[in-house]
């Protein structure tokens, strides 16, 4: 029952009801269960004729007089879920309610209430009932309010953050919005600690667990409705509501089994929070989920505009002062401004591998895992611009990469804005990276938190050009460097021309017939050789040696093999290539040939 309606307790504190002395005399457990009505009786078989929730007043002169008939009595109208029985005494009973009366309205937890003083039960009445009308009247304008404020927020664009702000103000109480993953995506704490409110919120999310779309927690007092559209849930709003607490024990007067009755739990009425609250949470959720929709839906159709000018720049398909003018009608000004290309991708292009998706995050792996992960990369990236300040062209560039022309008013921007990117863009995606002090440490962790060799996302940026007319080569630069990057083990916030060293070279002439043909002249007898032993792959032998500096215990390790065995393999390879692996300078030009033919691999011959 909804606590839009009095209590018991506050029914006792009217003052018509306190003209009548009232004394309780039992059922001090059950004071906080509402009123719904007061209803007046003086028949014994009233109980079938009530609904529950009703406060009943007697003078008892209808009553039975024997005790089997008064514990019947008590036990019909708990039966019913009565809210409690008032008793004016001077009629029937003079001095008090009898005993048996008391110790089975107390065995059962129903509130007993002795009036000892005459009171007009109209004026009671009167009271109760105008308490619950202004409780629905104050509670239809709070709803009328809420529905009013979403209302106007829907109609602003308003973002989460505002959404849930509005929610906390509106309750009075800690509002949190999360994702499928349990991530906090925005809270208010309603001035409570937000250290406390979020401390192990993953784990203590995973506690909560309502029964329904909406609904009550009351074990962990947090009000709970999903949020979604079209099918499509990606989030829940919760709200914190501890409720009343714990009901009092209540003082026994009488023991129960004095009158030869067995005790009986007294258990509480269950506490939900307030119609008004359910309602506020689920037209927040509605107005999160309309604005994630209408964002989508005008961020698409942006981002397809913006693919469009990025494509017309890299295949000419538009003039360059025809790409200017549209995108400036977009308020992204590219004339008179300094341009970087910068390319976001996964290090892994399968969906399924590293870098992709967790299954929980609604992303589940098969045909339109791709497409989707992709898409969820281009709002990533669009984000992190809108937080870092930037201005600039973004969009999906091929299946796998997302690219941006960056316009900055200056040259001297140019490194301090790609900063502010990748630091946005990590707190968009935890996976992008962060680090910017060299190599990764061998256990592939970063920040403290694991991460497996190739996986997560890199930026790379291109150099920065001073027209429209050169910004190709800078988009171009940055793909260029963020393909040949994919293997590097460093995790660098941007990695630049600098950084890929020779493997950016090779990626540049991987489509050159010479460099393919060194590679098949110093692998392909190897290559060759794992075709017909696909259960060796000396291939993957030879880079653990070469890429541990031919440090033979080193390469066993991370081939996993034991030292024998890894040894038994080197003399393989020496067979099969017929190459000295001590020799420095045959060793060189072996990981010249791995790291091309990972760069040919990676990308097939093309025509020029």
């Amino acid at each position: 029952m909804s606590p839009v309606f009095p209590t018991v307790r506050e029914v006792l504190a009217l003052d018509p009801v306190r003209h009548g002395a009232p004394r309780l005399v039992a059922g001090e457990a059950g004071l906080d269960r509402p009123v719904r009505w007061v209803h007046v009786t003086e028949v014994p078989d009233i109980a079938p004729l009530l609904g529950g929730g009703e406060l009943v007043l007697t003078t008892g002169i209808g009553l039975p007089a024997d005790d089997a008939g008064l514990r019947a009595f008590i036990g019909d109208l708990a039966d019913v879920g009565v809210s409690g029985l008032v008793v004016e005494l001077g009629r029937r009973y003079v001095s008090g309610v009898p005993r048996v009366m008391a110790a089975a309205a107390e065995r059962r937890g129903l509130p007993l209430v002795e009036l000892r003083r005459a009171t007009p039960f109209v004026r009671i009445t009167e009271a109760v009932h105008a308490l619950i009308v202004d409780a629905q009247l104050t509670e239809l304008r709070a709803t009328e309010e809420i529905h009013q404020r979403f209302t106007e927020l829907s109609v602003e664009g308003a973002g989460p953050g505002e959404v849930v702000r509005q929610a906390a103000d509106l309750s009075g109480c800690p509002v949190v919005l999360e994702n499928l993953s349990r991530q906090v995506l925005a809270y208010d704490p309603a001035g409570e600690s937000a250290e406390l409110l979020l401390d192990c919120w993953e784990q203590h999310s995973r506690r909560i667990r309502p029964a329904g779309r909406t609904a009550y927690d009351g074990d962990n007092g947090w009000l709970v409705t999903t949020v979604g559209a079209r099918g499509q849930d990606w989030g829940r709003l919760l709200l914190r509501w501890p409720g009343g607490g714990d009901l009092a024990a209540g003082r026994r007067v009488f023991d129960p089994a004095e009158e030869g009755g067995a005790p009986v739990g007294v258990a509480a009425p269950p506490v939900v929070p307030p119609t008004r609250l359910t309602i506020l949470v689920e037209r927040a959720a509605s107005t999160l989920a309309l604005g994630r929709l209408i964002r989508r839906d005008a961020e698409g159709l942006e981002r397809q505009i913006h693919r469009t000018l990025l494509t017309a720049l890299l295949d000419h398909s538009l003039p360059v002062d025809e790409v200017a003018l549209r995108a400036r009608a977009l308020g992204v000004l590219l004339e008179r401004r300094h341009l970087v290309g910068v390319v976001v991708r996964h290090r892994a292009d399968d969906p399924a591998g590293e870098g992709g998706p967790a299954p929980d995050q609604g992303q589940p792996g098969g045909p339109e895992a791709g497409p989707a992960r992709l898409r969820d990369l281009a709002e990533a990236v669009g984000q992190a611009l809108h937080e870092a300040k930037l201005t600039g062209l973004s969009s999906a560039v091929d299946d796998h990469a997302v690219g941006v022309l960056l316009a900055l008013p200056e040259p001297a921007a140019e490194e301090r804005s790609l900063a502010a990117f990748a630091a946005a863009l990590h707190r968009t995606r935890p996976d992008a990276p962060v680090r910017g002090d060299g190599p990764a440490r061998s256990n592939g962790r970063t920040n403290g938190v694991a991460r497996p060799a190739g996986g997560g996302l890199l930026v790379a940026a291109g150099s920065g050009v001073p027209s429209l007319r050169e910004a190709r080569r800078s988009l171009v630069e940055a793909r260029q460097i963020a393909d040949a990057a994919r293997r590097d083990r460093r995790d660098l916030p941007v990695f630049r021309l600098p950084h890929v060293g020779l493997a950016g070279l090779l990626h540049l002439l991987r489509d050159e017939p010479r460099l393919q043909t060194f590679v098949e002249r110093e692998l392909g007898a190897l290559l060759t050789h794992d075709a017909q032993h696909p259960r060796e792959q000396l291939l993957g032998t030879l880079r653990a040696y070469l890429e541990q500096g031919r440090n033979k215990s080193a390469a066993a390790g991370a081939a996993h093999l034991s030292r024998p065995a890894f040894y038994e393999r080197l003399a393989r390879i020496r067979r099969v290539l017929d190459v000295d692996l001590d020799s420095v300078e045959a060793c060189l030009s072996l990981h010249v040939a791995l790291l091309a033919l990972d760069a040919i691999r990676t990308h097939p011959a093309s025509p020029r």
